[in-house]
């Protein structure tokens, strides 16, 4: 027997939740050609697993490197933990479909902080031509979602108001064509602008093409307003009969998972992907803007804040520590009030003058007042839920990012499996790996079993951990020295390789 790669001496976790079992894995090509006892297979690349298992790559189910997955730094922080597929076009805002300049520069300059600026498109794109420029330019996969903010922004402007049937019309034409070149799915952002200028009809009339490929939301409402958020969640599947995945579902547990439990018991096919922390990361506008300053009209929304008196909530204002402040990198990592008394004004001033002057673009790490009393005892139980994937959130911008985009994973195989025991690593690979590729359906990928895509991991059980605190947040992981992608070694000793064989995935 001859393979261009063997893998020889691991235990496998196929993905399935069946127990690890010994074998060798034989890739010719980009596909796993054999799995089994493989002895005296010949190859011209062979990677020892003794004492280490063999997976499935992970998917991150809900990633920000629309722009930043160009970057080799970012590309390292997913592979040391097992991820080989970033799910983009998250929060209903990336790049593409952008008919006009003015949309482009939007959806870049608005989750600038979120996403990046990416690095070689500067003005209209199609979903085509935007996973085209993804398509081995990275060592990692790639999936993308139509973003409905981005959608709404190129028909109807920062409109603040319902859309009318033609403006409808247009839209729905963008979610068939952005279908027709292969996303995997619609997102929205209904706490973003536009987004959040959205009804149910209008989102449930743009998920009926899906056809199986899932919505996915940022909803109205975490916490204490899970209540309301899924309850539009719920409206715009029934509408539109389709599936449904909620993007980074936080809160108290106990409040949280009967919400989705009653929505599986009515029949609606209902996921979510969460991470095992209690901070959450967003842009400072979302969080600090009262709601009459209009967002999504950035130069109105400055015009205001330099001219008009703002009353700002104090009680945020200890919550927020500030992640990417571009112009004042000295304040990253400091929490806001105490970049105000380094600045020598108040809290409100300080905020009022870093969103002036970074144009909207600043962004923070925020502690949530929603979690309750449960804390880590909510996160565990949200991780354990049958419908829960994996998904970072991570976010890749700024000089102090939350440590989510270099941790998340790692913490969930690690200290979720050895140390709390809230799942098996069985059970870990279906959740990070094999329920997330049928979800959004990732043909191919998900399983390790002949004739799948050779998206590999060899991972050190014992040693898997995440390093990234939010003292240093760019800490990368430990306990995966060795990913495959498409069968190409892109990470071997702990080190990229410089290849960069990572497809743009298509459903």
């Amino acid at each position: 027997m001859s393979f261009d790669v063997v893998i020889t001496g691991g235990r496998v976790l196929d993905g399935t939740g069946a127990p690890a079992f010994r074998a060798d894995v034989g890739i010719t090509g980009d596909r796993i050609a054999a799995v089994g006892r493989l002895g005296g297979a010949e190859a011209a690349t062979v990677i020892d697993a003794s004492g280490r298992h063999v997976m499935p790559g992970l998917v991150d189910c809900h990633a920000h490197g629309d722009a930043l997955v160009f970057d080799q730094e970012v590309q390292l922080a997913a592979l040391r933990q097992g991820v080989t597929t970033f799910v983009l076009g998250q929060d209903g805002l990336s790049f593409a479909p952008a008919s006009t300049p003015a949309t482009f520069a939007y959806a870049t300059r608005y989750f600038a902080a979120v996403n990046g600026t990416h690095p070689s498109a500067d003005g209209p794109i199609s979903v085509r031509e935007l996973l085209t420029g993804y398509d081995r330019a990275t060592a990692l996969n790639t999936a993308y979602l139509l973003p409905h903010g981005t959608i709404r922004y190129d028909v109807m402007g920062a409109a603040e108001r319902a859309a009318s049937p033609a403006e409808l019309a247009r839209m729905l034409a963008h979610v068939e064509r952005g279908l027709a070149e292969g996303a995997v799915g619609l997102s929205t952002g209904l706490e973003y602008a536009p987004g959040r200028y959205a009804d149910a009809g209008e989102i449930a009339a743009l998920c009926a093409p899906l056809g199986g490929l899932p919505y996915v939301t940022h909803m109205r409402g975490y916490g204490a307003q899970a209540g309301t958020g899924m309850a539009e969640v719920t409206d715009i599947a029934r509408r539109s009969g389709a599936a449904v995945h909620v993007s980074h579902y936080h809160g108290p547990a106990s409040a949280l998972l009967p919400l989705m439990d009653q929505a599986r018991l009515d029949g609606l096919d209902v996921t979510f992907d969460t991470y095992p922390y209690l901070r959450g990361s967003t842009i400072l506008a979302m969080v600090a803007l009262p709601s009459w300053i209009p967002a999504a009209d950035t130069v109105r929304a400055l015009e205001l804040l330099e001219s008009e008196p703002v009353e700002w909530d104090p009680a945020i204002w200890p919550r927020i520590t500030l992640s990417h402040v571009p112009g004042a990198e000295w304040a990253e990592g400091l929490s806001l009030p105490a970049a105000a008394a380094e600045a020598g004004v108040e809290p409100g001033e300080f905020c009022r003058r870093v969103l002036i002057d970074t144009r909207l673009e600043a962004g923070c790490v925020t502690a949530r007042p929603d979690e309750g009393p449960e804390g880590e005892e909510s996160v565990r139980a949200i991780l354990r839920h049958p419908c829960h994937t994996g998904g970072s959130d991570g976010i890749y911008v700024g000089g102090h990012p939350h440590p989510r985009g270099y941790g998340a994973f790692a913490r969930m195989l690690g200290h979720h499996v050895r140390a709390t025991g809230d799942w098996t690593l069985e059970q870990a690979v279906v959740h990070l790996s094999s329920h997330p590729a049928r979800r959004f359906a990732l043909a191919g990928r998900g399983l390790v079993r002949a004739g799948q895509t050779a998206d590999l991991v060899v991972l050190d059980a014992a040693e898997i951990s995440d390093r990234a605190t939010y003292a240093a947040p760019r800490t990368l992981a430990t306990g995966v020295d060795d990913v495959l992608v498409s069968g190409v070694p892109v990470l071997t000793g702990g080190k990229l390789t410089g290849a960069t064989p990572g497809r743009a995935l298509r459903p």
